[in-house]
């Protein structure tokens, strides 16, 4: 790894490195993506030979307003992934102190740094003093943390009273709506969605910002015309409207995460997680973690804390036979929960 470099999921290449070993096909279970996405509609041939169009744009944030109950008064904007949202905002929101509420994703706080902003990682919302902006994510990425509607609007009217934004990262909210603050949206306040984790398609780059027109309209002209991908605006337009999928897919999931949580309990203490992914903390972390690599099974690791071991969901039977045989053999020659 780089010095000061940010680690994320889904890094088969460092697996392999690490691993050089381990029996093929890996399973990656460093990432919080749906391991069984959504089924691909077939594609009209134009949508790859011609620019993304107008109305297909139109229909996908039909499609996103009504999934995601957007308010009829706010904006949308659609974006080849969140990430890239992240990179703009603090490029168009008013300077000034950004207190991060963590241990969360970190490119939020390198993205407000990167444009110069004084970050605050705070572990409370207390704890944001006189910060101007606040961002956060939720349902929390990696320990499912979640902060009521009551405390994000209180959140808001902070950062509205001090000319900021809240920043409210809902890329984990797709299958417990219960806890987003849409559709009220107070004011001060953007809505970061992500397409690609609960639909199971990362590779699509799909995402969207939901806030004030004027902010929305900021972030379309920043990314220039045809920011999103024709095959992109057919087939998001196409999930979103997919309600029955969802709810199916949402019972499916939440499932599969009390099934992981049966198999990690006896290996340390699950602080939480969402129905995407599980968080495992255990001083045999680092052992675990090996254990599992050479077996072609492929963890999240975290750099602020090495007791941390976040779990994604198999897919297939297949996989999880590979993660329960791998289990059982670390329980009869690792080391117990410490």
């Amino acid at each position: 790894m780089i010095e000061g470099e940010i680690w994320h999921g889904g890094d088969l290449a460092t697996a392999q490195a690490l691993f050089p070993d381990a029996p093929a096909p890996w399973v990656d279970l460093s990432t919080g993506i749906n391991p069984l996405p959504y089924p691909l509609p077939s594609l009209p041939a134009a949508l790859w030979q011609r620019l993304p169009g107008a109305t297909e744009e139109a229909a996908l944030l039909a499609a996103a307003r009504a999934a995601y109950r957007v308010p009829e008064s706010a904006g949308i904007v659609a974006a080849p992934g969140t990430q890239i949202l992240i990179d703009l905002l603090p490029r168009l929101v008013a300077a000034g102190p950004v207190a991060v509420l963590g241990p969360t994703y970190a490119e939020h706080a390198q993205a407000w740094a990167k444009a110069g902003a004084e970050v605050r990682p705070v572990t409370d919302p207390d704890q944001a003093g006189e910060a101007r902006s606040i961002v956060l994510v939720n349902p929390n990425n990696p320990d499912g943390r979640v902060v009521s509607r009551q405390g994000l609007a209180a959140m808001a009217a902070r950062c509205a009273a001090r000319g900021g934004l809240l920043v409210v990262d809902e890329a984990f909210a797709d299958f417990t709506p219960e806890v987003s603050i849409l559709p009220e949206l107070p004011p001060a306040t953007l809505v970061l969605r992500s397409f690609g984790k609960t639909y199971g398609l990362a590779g699509l780059r799909l995402g969207f910002a939901i806030c004030d027109p004027a902010l929305t309209s900021a972030l379309r002209a920043a990314m220039g015309p045809w920011a999103v991908a024709g095959p992109a605006l057919h087939i998001g337009a196409t999930a979103l409207a997919d309600s029955l999928w969802l709810a199916q897919a949402g019972a499916a999931r939440a499932a599969d995460a009390a099934r992981l949580d049966a198999l990690l309990a006896p290996h340390g203490r699950i602080v939480g997680g969402t129905a995407l992914f599980r968080l495992l903390e255990t001083g045999g972390a680092p052992a675990l973690f090996a254990h599992l690599g050479r077996h072609g099974l492929y963890l999240r690791r975290f750099q602020n804390n090495v007791r941390w071991l976040r779990f994604g969901l198999p897919g297939q039977a297949s996989e999880w036979t590979r993660l329960e045989a791998a289990l059982a053999g670390f329980a009869t020659s690792g080391p117990g929960p410490a």
